[in-house]
């Protein structure tokens, strides 16, 4: 099979781990591997040979490095498909399988995953996915239903002709969309609806005919964006002014809610969205208050409480159902039923335009990461790491000058007409409005402080002339 994974998101309902800049797919659960290798590895265990990511251009260079670094699990080829714009499941599932057919690939089943589930049981969801391969390949359309637990009012159901039953093929009799808490009882108590996963399996030749029956306007937008067929290429980037023209549309709408023949499979493999911080909490062990933490914490007389710290130590007295999130420059503590509140949250942070709805104070970039170490009037503080052989743009900035103090390593400096290595302990100066490039030419990482200063000092500030990374000029550095 070829694994599709949707990868993206705004980090909204995960925040202040999750944000814009870095969603969900990027997370881990305490220490392990990201969601979006365990995603990668579960599709590898389920018979995939061959991964195709569909994500956001922003994220390409992070989800490579996922991909590069996980130890097991590893497919044999991997390639990224990269949205200019998002334009929902149905657009993203279109521009896939359009990838597929491509490059020869038309008939074989794709199984399609949401790049930020947790799922308890990969042997047991691999057994369900092998089902779904040989309907596939019959050249049906398959669904991974849930099996629901509880009378759960944020996910929508899929309703079955037929109880569903372990590893049956049964057809869909309708969609239905979140339910209120009553109807969601019904649904549990009926015994024929299951929670809607978001999960398919189909090869490309049937989704694309299903698509151009009833989302012609889908499938020709992502055909459009889809450059001239490239074997060697590892990123495929999409037109944005065809895709742009896709409608913003779930496959569920365009495809499935519309199409005959479709089936789906009872998954009871522990599967999980990880919508929120109450779902994250219920991936670790409960001690015998029904407490969870991760990181370094200190409880006392808590119960039912979750907290989690990246690094600092947190000490928590006397709580009840509280949720306490701590990263480097931002706390969350919200009751624990109210974690579905915290998006608003960020829609707040957005409408303030404070960073911390976007950024974290470390931000990965394809050079390398830069950390935030203070900001005030006027100035800003940094710490640059800069990965071997790696080079930032040649750019400039209108409103502040830049001063550069080696810490280790050796930095190629450029500015203006003029180049200078710098080693540890040799700093430079960057004027206001002076080309300038910075370059790490050794084999050992390279980290220097950067000190900003002028009337400002925003991320925003940067015009490039030349990046090896393909970036736009408005992208931060």
């Amino acid at each position: 099979m070829l694994a599709v994974i949707l990868s993206g998101g705004s980090g909204t309902r995960l925040w202040p781990v999750s944000r814009e800049d870095l969603p969900k797919p990027f997370m881990r659960i305490g220490a392990g591997p990201t969601l979006l290798q365990r995603t990668v590895a579960r599709a590898v265990g389920a018979g995939a040979t061959r991964c195709l990511v569909v994500t956001n251009q922003e994220y390409s260079f992070r989800t490579q490095e996922d991909l590069d670094g996980m130890k097991t699990g590893k497919p044999a080829a991997a390639h990224l498909l990269l949205e200019p714009i998002g334009r929902n499941t149905a657009p993203a599932i279109a521009a896939a399988a359009a990838w597929a057919q491509a490059h020869g690939v038309g008939d074989e089943p794709m199984l399609v995953l949401p790049a930020d589930h947790l799922i308890q049981d990969e042997a047991r969801f691999a057994a369900v996915a092998r089902s779904a391969e040989a309907v596939a390949r019959a050249g049906g359309i398959a669904l991974f239903g849930i099996r629901p637990t509880m009378p759960e009012t944020g996910f929508g159901y899929i309703e079955c002709e037929s109880p569903p039953s372990g590893d049956v093929a049964v057809p869909v009799k309708r969609f239905v969309e979140k339910p209120n808490a009553s109807t969601a009882a019904e649904y549990l108590a009926s015994g024929h609806f299951l929670w809607n996963s978001g999960m398919f399996c189909f090869t490309p030749a049937t989704i694309v005919a299903a698509l151009r029956q009833h989302a012609p306007d889908v499938l020709d937008a992502a055909e459009k964006a889809l450059p001239t067929a490239d074997a060697k290429a590892v990123r495929t980037q999409l037109s944005r002014e065809a895709f742009e023209q896709a409608p913003n549309i779930s496959i569920d709408y365009a495809v499935m809610e519309k199409s005959a023949g479709v089936v789906v499979f009872a998954g009871d493999f522990g599967w999980s969205d990880i919508g929120s911080w109450k779902s994250v909490a219920q991936e670790f062990p409960r001690d015998e208050s029904g407490n969870t933490t991760s990181g370094d914490v200190l409880l006392a007389d808590c119960r039912d409480t979750h907290v989690q710290s990246d690094g600092r130590l947190i000490a928590a007295v006397g709580l009840r159902d509280v949720v306490i999130v701590d990263t480097d420059d931002a706390v969350l503590v919200c009751d624990r039923n109210a974690t579905q509140r915290v998006k608003e949250v960020v829609a707040e942070l957005k409408r303030r335009g404070h960073d911390a709805h976007k950024l974290h104070r470390t931000v990965a970039r394809p050079w390398g990461t830069y950390t935030t170490l203070q900001e005030g009037p006027r100035f800003k503080i940094k710490r640059i790491e800069v990965k071997p052989g790696a080079s930032l743009s040649l750019q400039m900035h209108h409103h502040r000058s830049e001063h550069w103090v080696v810490v280790s390593g050796t930095g190629k400096v450029m500015v203006g007409d003029k180049e200078i290595l710098l080693s540890p302990n040799e700093s430079t100066y960057v004027p206001v409005g002076a080309r300038h490039r910075l370059a790490n030419p050794g084999k050992v990482p390279l980290t220097l402080i950067e000190v900003q200063c002028g009337d400002y000092v925003g991320e925003d500030d940067i015009v490039r002339f030349d990046d090896v990374y393909g970036r736009v000029p408005e992208n931060a550095k």
